[in-house]
Order: C-alpha cells, then sequence, then structure tokens
C-alpha cells in the first residue's frame, strides 16, 4: 500500500520545530521530518526509487555547521537536486538553498532587482582582509558570507583594530573561507525590521531591538540567551506595526516570486541620512513567541495552511 501524503520538513535543528510540529498538528496537516544530521546517520539516497509522496519543505540553515553537522548544506543540495528531477512539489527548493547560504549571492540578487545595500566587498581567504579593509572608512563591520546566528559580525572603529583581530587566536575563520566587509551602517532609531512571508505573501513586521549593539537577531525561543544573573533577557522583538501598503513590502514580494521563495524573512534598516537598505534573507525563518502573542495573524499556522493547501493539490 502506497504511503500517506503528508509534508516532508527537511531540517537539521530539532531545536526549532516544535512551534512549526504544534502548528502543523493544529492544522490537522499530517507531517514527518528529515533530520540531516551527521548523529541521525541519514542513510542517504536510492536515486532510482521514486520518493515518498507528499510536500518537501527545505528548512536548511546556513548555520548548520555551528550545530556539528557541516556537511547538512551538502545532504540538502543532493536531497532537492534528487527530488525536484522527480517532480516532487518542494518548497524554497534547490535554488533556494545557494541564497540562503551566501550573503554574496542575496546581495547580488537584491542589487540587480534595484534595492539599496550595503556597500560590501568579499574577500577570500585571511591573507588580504586588511588590505581590502582601506577601502572602507571607519567604523565598517566584517561578516562571514556563510552566516546565520550573527556568525563572524563585529565592528572595528579602526584599521588597526581590524587589523589585530586578523591577526589574533580571536579570528573566526568562515566556513566557506569567504569573509565579508561591509559599510556600518547608522540606524535612524536603534531597530531595524525583519518582514516575514509565507506563500510569497506578507504576514507580519518584527521590530528588533538593537541598542545594546548586538548582531544575534535570531528570534526564535531557543536562541534566546539568559540575562545577567540567569534573568530573564529583555525582549528584543516586537510586532512592528503599518507596514502593510508600505511599497517596500509589495517589492519584497515581487522579488520573492521571481527568485521562487515561498517562506522568508527579509530584514532591513532604516539609516539616519533616509536610506532602507535591504541586507539579509533569512530562507529558513524562525519565529519569536512575543511577537505571536501580539499578532492576530500567527506565521506558523499560515505556514501549515499553507502547506497543507500544497498537500490537498498533491493528492
Amino acid at each position: 500500500m502506497a504511503s500517506e501524503a503528508r509534508v516532508h520538513v527537511i531540517h537539521e535543528n530539532p531545536e526549532w520545530i516544535p512551534p512549526l510540529a504544534q502548528a502543523l498538528i493544529a492544522e490537522g496537516v499530517p507531517f514527518d521530518e528529515i533530520l540531516l544530521t551527521e548523529e541521525n546517520g541519514y542513510s542517504g539516497l536510492d536515486l532510482d526509487a521514486d520518493p515518498a509522496p507528499g510536500v518537501y519543505w527545505s528548512r536548511m540553515s546556513a548555520s548548520a555547521h555551528t550545530r556539528g553537522n557541516p556537511h547538512a548544506k551538502d545532504y540538502t543540495r543532493a536531497l532537492l537536486s534528487r527530488l525536484e528531477a522527480s517532480g516532487a512539489r518542494v518548497v524554497n527548493g534547490r535554488p533556494v538553498i545557494e541564497i540562503e547560504v551566501s550573503k554574496v549571492q542575496q546581495h547580488a540578487l537584491l542589487s540587480r532587482a534595484g534595492f539599496d545595500v550595503p556597500r560590501t566587498v568579499a574577500v577570500f581567504g585571511r591573507e588580504r582582509l586588511v588590505e581590502a579593509a582601506h577601502d572602507f572608512a571607519p567604523p565598517f563591520i566584517s561578516k562571514h558570507n556563510q552566516g546565520g546566528k550573527g556568525l563572524g559580525v563585529r565592528k572595528f572603529d579602526s584599521l588597526e583594530e581590524f587589523e589585530a583581530y586578523v591577526a589574533s587566536p580571536d579570528f573566526e575563520e568562515p566556513i566557506d573561507g569567504i569573509t565579508l566587509l561591509q559599510e556600518f551602517l547608522v540606524a535612524a532609531e536603534p531597530f531595524v525590521t525583519r518582514a516575514e512571508f509565507v506563500g510569497g505573501r506578507f504576514v507580519y513586521a518584527v521590530r528588533v531591538d538593537t541598542s545594546a549593539g548586538s548582531f544575534e537577531l535570531c528570534p526564535a525561543d531557543a536562541c534566546a540567551v539568559p540575562g545577567a544573573d540567569g534573568a530573564e533577557p529583555a525582549p528584543l522583538f516586537a510586532l512592528r506595526e503599518g507596514l502593510d501598503d508600505d511599497p517596500l513590502i509589495a517589492r519584497y514580494e515581487e522579488f520573492l516570486a521571481a527568485q521562487g521563495i515561498e517562506i522568508a524573512g527579509i530584514e532591513f534598516i532604516e539609516t539616519a541620512d533616509g536610506r532602507r537598505v535591504t541586507y539579509d534573507i533569512n530562507t529558513n525563518t524562525n519565529y519569536n513567541p512575543d511577537v505571536e502573542a501580539a499578532s492576530a495573524v500567527s506565521a506558523p499556522r499560515e505556514i501549515a495552511r499553507f502547506l497543507g493547501r500544497l498537500l490537498e493539490e498533491t493528492r
């Protein structure tokens, strides 16, 4: 007997799944998980067998290597290639994983689409980093090309400070050897905005407080860092109202459709000199419980409904 069609969630971090699993259960959408971790010992692909029926949703993260899963991204590439070749319905498919794992790719696509993006230089290896930094007037920042979780993001107030960092044991080697140097954007107010989309449509926007100077902007409950003496951390994420009819949101929807990205969060900053600069695309986006509680619409429930509709279409 053929197996029941279901949603197959492709990922490598079980800590991020519970809110999404709860939403799928609440909406009555059958699902399972394809856990692409070293520990799980994923057995691989029978390239001559048809995949299990249903909808496949890729939630692979650019930061997988920081959780002991350095090959998970390549496993995902292989799996998505096979699924798409077989005609399976894939959400955030094979081209999207390349956007998730490369800020160079994100920058190129956003720039080509006409968005204001930060001036950025990608440096291959460590040897020419200091030389490349001379093209930036301090302050400037560094970040990893294959990032997430604020990987490698640091602010430098002088070239001397950066040179000392590059020569020190504290230097964070990027997993793909590519470090980005980027202009430091001064916000008009101490926050950035993350716009969430499901099925390519805007759900809500999140105001992310940056007054403490942190670059760790993961909104998931599992990412929360305790405050001093183990106290509850101050809330960094809040619902941002008033963007539903903003032209920038409509442009993001057009951009996502053009790139085949169906579920994502896009981050932008409004600068002191009047720019609206887009700097990050998260295709394995997570959702903050404080924002969910304040919003009339639940992003995980919207995902569950979207995937449920796709599942019905496959039947």
